[in-house]
């Protein structure tokens, strides 16, 4: 076994000054420690004794490599730059924009040679973010101030207030960088950055949008290492999943996915399609944005000012021979008329929609001019998702059991403490809760006939639905999140 290598602050004055870290990332070489006029480096293999060679010539003393696993030497590096910056994790350098993400060529930005005030307090700013897992960070100009704030778990926190003197120059910096009109600020704007973190590639999207004190920028990171999940690691209980996986398996037909927006209904598409993903199959999708590239997938973006939207691109995708579709949104009546015409013509249809729950969709669907006739004929089911934060596992604590989870039936409850390892929060991470509502036998009669949500939900919960509230509470007792989640995202009955 390797010995331990020396602590990042023993190290760090062993790199001469000339050095930058930047070269030692690349050449996979650090210094470890100074043995009698020796310099003994750490390489992966003994090739690499020429340019170590250098690094003695430096500081004048005889070179002697050790060898050691690529993985862990880069952890050591990394450990340099985070003393050397002391901004987070990793320091970034000239990040660029990227107009295209079907072309997206990411930059290697990792580097300690930035020197421009605002390029590190924005790299920081994101590097901050990734490292405490945020999805979301808001920019938000006030009269006095300027608040910089991370969406962790689905909740809003406070992370800096800044001068009013940072805004102008911080807001310029991600507009340049997302290749937005820097000139224009009363107009919302659109824009992308794309970038590379050692083996991490990021997306960001941002929005501007102008207030009477500036604009209000929101970027949205999509972290491609972490984002994209399978069925297995989506959270379902082991009943759920089978359920799910029985609905998907049927080879025409549609199922919708309902909940607000950031309750995960994405992420579970993706899930979906990466399990329906087969040589044999022909799965297309049209989306709003392409959030994550799917090898195998056929995705199309919808640009609207180009006259692509779901509609249209839904015709298109019709004459390619699909197996399987996935619209992004029903939004209209154009959209769910194709897509359940598409659903009855032999395809599986995929889509998300705005409703509270699983039986409201039938309504709503309804709502949008759909014949009650034909969506019996095309609906398979319909997944209503919440995410509630989950407990953390280190400082979970046992409570009294609310009153309303009593009447519930529920026998105990487990609420958040807070530690090192959570922030101080409670919580980390974040589980699904899925409301799953099967269209079939008496239901499917039922909702032919026009029958209303109500009739709809009784003869759903004799054939074993269960609600979003139930769900919670099942988690709650768990001890998987708190009696105050399930408030919040799923309120009470």
């Amino acid at each position: 076994m390797s010995a331990p290598f020396p602590a990042p602050e023993r190290v760090l004055p062993l790199i001469p000054p000339q050095v930058s870290l930047d070269v030692l990332r690349e050449l996979l070489l650090v210094p470890l420690r100074q043995e009698e006029g020796v310099l003994v480096v750490a390489a992966p293999s003994l090739d690499r004794l020429a340019q170590a060679q250098l690094l003695g010539a430096a500081q004048g003393c005889a070179v002697e490599l050790e060898i050691h696993p690529e993985p862990r030497i880069g952890e050591l590096i990394r450990a340099l730059y985070d003393l050397k910056t002391g901004v987070a994790e990793e320091t970034v350098s000239a990040v660029e924009g990227i107009d295209d993400l079907s072309d997206l060529v990411r930059l290697e930005v990792l580097s300690d040679s930035v020197d421009a005030p605002v390029i590190r307090l924005v790299n920081g700013l994101i590097l901050e973010a990734l490292k405490v897992r945020a999805t979301d960070i808001h920019l938000e100009p006030y009269e006095d101030r300027f608040l910089v704030r991370y969406r962790v778990d689905g909740v809003l926190r406070d992370a800096y207030s800044l001068p009013k003197g940072h805004q102008a120059p911080l807001t310029s910096r991600v507009k340049v960088m997302a290749r937005m009109d820097i000139a224009e600020r009363f107009v919302p704007q659109d824009g992308r950055i794309g970038i590379a973190l050692a083996d991490r590639a990021v997306d960001i999207r941002v929005s501007s949008l102008p207030t009477p004190h500036g604009e209000r920028l929101a970027l949205r990171l999509l972290d491609k290492a972490r984002g994209l999940l399978t069925l297995e690691s989506l959270g379902m209980a082991a009943e759920e999943q089978r359920a799910l996986e029985r609905l998907i398996a049927h080879p025409y037909g549609m199922i919708l996915f309902t909940g607000p927006t950031g309750s995960g209904k994405s992420t579970t598409l993706y899930a979906i399609l990466q399990s329906l993903r087969r040589p044999e199959v022909n799965l297309l999708s049209v989306e709003d944005p392409v959030e994550y590239d799917l090898p195998g997938i056929g995705q199309v973006q919808v640009n609207e000012k180009a006259g692509v939207t779901f509609a249209s691109a839904l015709r298109t995708i019709l004459r390619q021979d699909p197996d399987i579709i996935m619209i992004g949104e029903m939004r209209d009546y154009e959209t769910a008329h194709i897509g359940v015409q598409a659903s009855l013509t032999g395809h599986l249809v995929l889509s998300t929609l705005h409703t509270n729950d699983s039986v409201s969709a039938v309504g709503r669907l309804a709502d949008m001019g759909v014949e009650p006739y034909l969506i019996a004929g095309s609906l398979l089911g319909v997944v209503a998702q919440r995410l509630v934060r989950r407990l953390c596992p280190h400082c979970r604590r046992e409570i009294p059991v609310p009153p309303f989870l009593a009447r519930l039936g529920a026998k105990g409850a487990f609420g958040p403490g807070g530690c090192e390892a959570c922030g101080g929060s409670g919580y980390r991470g974040r589980l699904g809760l899925y409301e799953q509502f099967d269209v079939d036998g008496p239901i499917q009669a039922a909702v032919a006939e026009n029958a209303p949500a109500g009739v709809l939900r009784d003869l759903a919960r004799e054939r074993g639905l269960r609600t979003l509230l139930e769900l919670g509470v099942l988690r709650v007792q768990e001890g998987l999140t708190s009696p105050e989640e399930v408030l919040r995202v799923v309120g009470e009955a």
